[in-house]
């Protein structure tokens, strides 16, 4: 008869074990994976596939078409969703790039970033109608987490179109304003575009993401690198996909006649700072995301209402106040859509069932 073995547990005095709870939500976490969706605006031809590539060390265009310039002029924003499967050390991240080719292509762009405006709400949307369905477990997140907004570097501050976007979009979505290709500029023209667009950004209101602040007991060096994360903005960037051989070292980055643009060295360009803010700061995008511009719409969207098709309800504007009944009814609605749900499956598995009998 074999003998069982005694459980076993860690003895030491005044040691309970909850203290060992961050690894089980580490160990949880990493087997779930993780989500992020990166949305990049910005005209045609400023480098933002290439940047994102260089971004991921990975090729999420492989098949693409770049149109011609009688295309571009006929062409509309189109949204393209591509994602992609990226595994480092164990660690699982689905990481989504929403590109918006078209953007500032057209003579006439007053409307161009309504396409884009509409995908957000879209997003938002599926996700609380996700949230309110039954199979809550394996909700799918595809809300915009971070905008990279790229900034041209042959003007001499925002345009118009850049002003007016990023305006329409900051309640809406983390803004990271790039400057795009900066190769094209000496050290100095980069810091005076960089203060006139900080200046431009702070005069018309609008609301980039804000890099939060340490606390007291955090580590000097990541305070350091958060100061100078916070001083590099807007990122001003280039990217590249090819090695070449600098001083006997394999580098990503641009071969020019007086010289390389090595991709990853912070003398050159802010690159490293732009993929270190968005690594070091992917949770809080996600929790901004989620705390902050998804609250807003949500809470707009149940002050605004939907009209019911059943029911017949239609629920007052954003800026009214929301009487108690019309939110019991919202949720009487919800209840609704729910019980119908639940039916359908009932009957779709008694349907099963009766084959399954037929068929013996």
């Amino acid at each position: 008869m074999s003998e069982t073995k005694s459980f076993s547990s860690i003895e030491t005095p005044g040691y309970v074990g909850f203290a060992n709870l961050p690894n089980q939500v580490h160990r949880k976490s990493v087997k779930k994976g993780f989500e992020f969706t990166l949305m990049v605006v910005g005209e045609s031809g400023l480098g933002k596939s290439t940047l994102v590539n260089s971004l991921f060390l990975t090729d999420l265009y492989p098949e693409r078409i770049i149109p011609d310039a009688i295309e571009k002029q006929k062409q509309t924003v189109k949204l393209e969703a591509s994602t992609v499967e990226i595994e480092e050390r164990g660690v699982k991240l689905r990481l989504t790039v929403v590109d918006t080719p078209g953007f500032g292509d057209a003579i006439d762009n007053s409307d161009s970033f309504s396409a884009i405006l509409e995908y957000i709400d879209e997003q938002y949307e599926r996700f609380l109608r996700d949230e309110s369905g039954l199979n809550r477990r394996n909700i799918v997140d595809n809300r915009i987490h971070c905008c990279f907004y790229f900034i041209s570097p042959f003007g001499h501050g925002l345009k118009p179109l850049d002003v007016e976007f990023m305006k329409k979009l900051h309640s809406k979505v983390n803004i990271v304003p790039v400057i795009a290709k900066a190769d094209c500029l000496t050290k100095k023209e980069i810091l005076r575009l960089k203060c006139r667009i900080m200046q431009e950004i702070e005069d018309h209101g609008i609301k980039i993401y804000p890099l939060p602040d340490c606390d007291s007991d955090e580590d000097e060096d990541y305070k350091e690198q958060v100061k100078q994360l916070k001083a590099a903005v807007p990122f001003a960037v280039c990217g590249a996909n090819t090695l070449l051989e600098v001083k006997g070292k394999k580098v990503r980055g641009r071969l020019y006649p007086w010289g390389v643009v090595e991709v990853e060295n912070p003398e050159h360009c802010d690159f490293i700072k732009l993929r270190t803010m968005l690594i070091t700061h992917m949770q809080d995008l996600q929790e901004v995301t989620q705390e902050v511009h998804y609250e807003n719409y949500r809470s707009d969207r149940l002050a605004k209402g939907i009209k019911n098709k059943e029911n017949g309800i239609i629920k007052p504007e954003r800026d009214s106040v929301v009487p108690t009944q019309i939110v019991l009814n919202e949720k009487d609605r919800i209840l609704q859509e729910k019980e119908a749900e639940l039916r359908r499956m009932q009957e779709m598995l008694a349907q099963m069932q009766a084959k399954m009998q037929a068929q013996q």
